[in-house]
């Protein structure tokens, strides 16, 4: 459920036209709805009351400091993947203890940082990684609290780029090694074991994969805990997927229910890393008009947004719902390329869409757009990033203002040779 909808002919965000944001804003610019991304976060949450359990939302969906503060408001924290992802997190208010780390590629520097913020856990990724923690910690004269990731090898049926849980895959411990990495971790001074991880993917739309990965990770947490390991926390991760066409994922409740099932008797505090599913649905990307283009082949629409903008398309062949921010009930339906600005043929966002003709200056919503949008957004063709505002009621607010030619050329340097 969201909080866009048609009033008469014209689109929505909560009480407030789109068209009167885009005349003060200007195009494109990405646009959340605030009671979205709070009614989309109590529902997760409420779903796993029955169980002791932490919502570190995944800042890698949506990594805007307005937005990560909402979520502090509400109790939750953060799943980060790097050093700047961290520096967001505690900016925005969000407590440290509520705050873990994943990916494969921690630096020395970035675990450094994470060690004197006194974060809950690091997600170990591999045995170097356990090493480097090992040595780091020694350094500073702490511990490091961590948590491995292991890989069940389940097979999340979603796109192969965003499928995390596999053998093949990069990431984690694969689970025939985590009891043996485990007791090699025991045995590191400076290592304090304090949980689980696993994350099989993203934009998964069956919980049958959630729950055949979690019947392997429970089964381990017996086995380390005859090893009296204090397993503490289970982090069950994230990936549950949301509606862009005609997909069906459970709802949240169901969801827990299916996970519950599984591990309500293990004694764990359950750690859960949600991230599409809060934030996807609640944000959309505006974007005009800029020209329509006829070919003896194709049609064309080509708008102000492209894929630095949005890369969901281009990279992942993703579909997202294009509106009509004003409906014309007059206009002829037309098949077409949604096309940007950008000098590469990938640049789209729909390829062979039918949508209502629209004119030069028409403004589109680029639906579901609120998770991967402007995280993975770029500067390629030295294009301005966008901006980003969120509405509450009936009135808006820029949280991330539009970036300037200036910006752009922030921090080089022409060396005086030249």
């Amino acid at each position: 459920m969201h909080y866009f909808e048609y009033k008469g002919d014209e689109l929505h965000c909560e009480e407030i036209s789109i068209a009167e944001i885009a005349a003060k804003v200007g195009t494109p610019f990405y646009l959340y709805s605030h009671r979205t991304l709070t009614q989309h976060y109590r529902v997760f949450d409420e779903a796993f009351s029955p169980i002791p359990h932490l919502i570190c939302f995944a800042v890698k969906a949506n990594s805007n400091l307005a937005i990560l503060k909402l979520f502090a408001e509400m109790g939750g924290g953060a799943d980060v993947v790097s050093g700047g992802e961290l520096y967001r997190s505690l900016k925005a208010g969000i407590p440290p203890e509520r705050i873990v780390f994943a990916g494969v590629g921690k630096t020395r520097e970035e675990i450094a940082y994470a060690l004197k913020s006194d974060i809950l856990m690091f997600n170990v990724e591999s045995s170097q990684e356990l090493q480097l923690l090992e040595e780091v910690a020694a350094s500073i004269g702490t511990n490091a609290k961590v948590a491995l990731r292991v890989n069940p090898d389940v097979d999340p049926s979603t796109h192969p780029y965003i499928s995390t849980g596999l053998k093949k895959s990069k990431f984690g411990i694969d689970i025939s090694l985590a009891l043996e990495e485990y007791q090699v971790a025991q045995n590191l001074p400076h290592i304090d074991i304090v949980g689980i991880h696993q994350h099989i993917g993203s934009q998964i739309t069956e919980v049958s994969p959630f729950v055949d990965a979690l019947e392997k990770i429970a089964d381990l947490v017996e086995s380390l805990r005859e090893l009296d390991l204090d397993i503490r926390y289970l982090d069950v991760g994230g990936g549950l997927g949301i509606t862009y066409k005609d997909e069906e994922p459970p709802p949240p409740k169901e969801f827990a229910e299916a996970l519950i099932g599984v591990i309500k008797d293990l004694g764990c505090t359950v750690i859960l890393e949600p991230g599409r599913v809060i934030a996807g649905n609640a944000g959309i990307l505006v974007t005009r008009v800029l020209y329509t283009k006829r070919t003896p082949a194709k049609n064309f629409v080509v708008v102000d947004a492209g894929m630095n903008d949005l890369i969901r398309p281009s990279l992942y062949g993703s579909y997202h719902s294009i509106l009509p921010v004003k409906k014309l009930p007059s206009a002829p339906g037309l098949v077409a390329d949604v096309v940007g600005p950008i000098c590469e043929s990938g640049d789209f966002l729909a390829k062979d869409r039918e949508i209502p003709e629209p004119e030069m200056g028409d403004l589109l919503a680029v639906m579901s757009a609120g998770a991967y949008g402007f995280t993975m957004s770029s500067n390629y063709n030295s294009r301005p990033r966008a901006s980003e505002v969120m509405v509450k009621g009936g009135k808006f607010y820029i949280i991330r203002e539009r970036e300037s030619y200036e910006d752009l050329i922030k921090g080089e340097h022409v060396p005086d040779f030249l």
